[in-house]
């Protein structure tokens, strides 16, 4: 078998806009007539013409006319060839794990297995997910978070996350006290009304300095968080090592991270315990699959970033499913998601059940696809 074309289409999202207004989805054709499924996730780009490009590069460089199979060997090309061997950033990173996810796809339904059964098997049956508590309107009344954590309770979710820090821009920077404080009283309002039914997180954007963020640690404490996501920057490394040293909450990052070498590096110094590794940007598949190994070997649980659009979000699920060391997926699904695949991935009662198709799992219905493609 060999890959023979590259197809790119764009997206109109609709409203909320779950993983970006545009979304970028890539087929990879063979002359065995099986095609793959990929995505460059977009987050909030939406003028994507260089990445359009991009892919075309890698793929006439690096993966044309070459059996779909050799995942490694295209991938350390894509990586490699031009960078002398140095790291490419995220720059590159996602458009490689979309050509790699679409290899994936095509591996799984030339073997009429799901991925996860090709890269060590299922080990869960399902997978908890994660929902969001909104920020809108629960600083100015945080007892608001308690009516919304028995909501979620009562829809069967038991881990949701919340940043309760705004604006999230610039960065780096300290709040005062009274701010903390008032920040806080949105966890103890969650713990008020469901006490420990719901995990909760604090989810911020590296919005803080480092003595600022175990400032806000010491004050979170008492509430239990599941975790403390980016407190500070992610390429500092030294630093966010410095919290989590200093504190009981455990720490999360990772959706800004790529290849297994930067994961690496966190992970050796001891900054994070809990990995949300992004499938879709870190390099793909099997470069996610030793991301959680690597974790594993350090006692680390994985978290995948999931803020992209549904194919990006299926080869997380991919990825949860085979993996011992999986704690929790975030899940942000929205109408679009839902209605793109013929059977899309839901989350029930909190915990989203694994496809058992070839592949990812996932049909496109190519009618919805046509509706939504991008005009401009």
């Amino acid at each position: 078998m060999k890959v023979t074309r590259l197809e790119t289409l764009l997206l109109d999202n609709v409203p909320p806009y779950r993983g970006g207004r545009k979304w970028l989805f890539i087929k990879l054709h063979t002359d065995e007539g099986i095609v793959g499924l990929g995505e460059r996730v977009t987050g909030g780009v939406t003028d994507l013409g260089s990445q359009i490009a991009l892919l075309n590069e890698l793929f006439e460089q690096h993966v044309k006319g070459e059996n779909p199979f050799n995942v490694e060997l295209i991938w350390q090309r894509m990586f490699s060839t031009p960078h002398d061997y140095r790291h490419p950033g995220m720059s590159r990173t996602p458009a490689m794990s979309a050509i790699e996810i679409a290899l994936w796809d095509i591996i799984g339904k030339a073997t009429n297995q799901p991925i996860y059964n090709l890269l060590g098997g299922q080990f869960h049956e399902k997978l908890r997910a994660y929902a969001y508590m909104p920020a809108d309107g629960v600083w100015e009344q945080p007892e608001k978070a308690g009516e919304i954590a028995q909501q979620l309770v009562s829809e069967g979710w038991s881990a949701c996350k919340t940043d309760p820090f705004r604006p999230t821009f610039p960065y780096p920077r300290d709040w005062p006290l009274k701010y903390i404080n008032h920040a806080a009283k949105i966890f103890k309002a969650v713990r008020d009304a469901v006490g420990d039914e719901l995990e909760i997180g604090i989810g911020t954007h590296s919005q803080f300095s480092t003595a600022g963020a175990i400032r806000v640690a010491k004050v979170f404490e008492e509430f239990y968080p599941i975790w403390f996501e980016e407190p500070v920057p992610p390429e500092m490394v030294e630093e966010m090592a410095r919290v989590a040293a200093q504190t009981s909450i455990p720490i999360a990052s990772g959706e800004r991270l790529a290849t297994k070498y930067e994961f690496a590096n966190a992970l050796e110094k001891q900054a994070i315990g809990i990995v949300q590794v992004d499938v879709g940007q870190c390099g793909g598949i099997l470069e996610a699959k030793k991301i959680a190994a690597i974790a594993e070997s350090h006692h680390a649980l994985i978290a995948p970033h999931m803020y992209v659009g549904p194919i990006a979000a299926a080869a997380a699920v991919q990825l949860d499913t085979c993996s011992a060391n999986f704690m929790l997926q975030e899940f942000n699904d929205g109408p679009l998601h839902r209605e793109i695949f013929e059977e899309p991935i839901v989350v029930k009662d909190g915990y989203i059940t694994p496809p058992k198709g070839p592949g990812l799992g996932l049909v496109l219905d190519e009618a919805v696809v046509k509706r939504h493609l991008a005009t401009d």
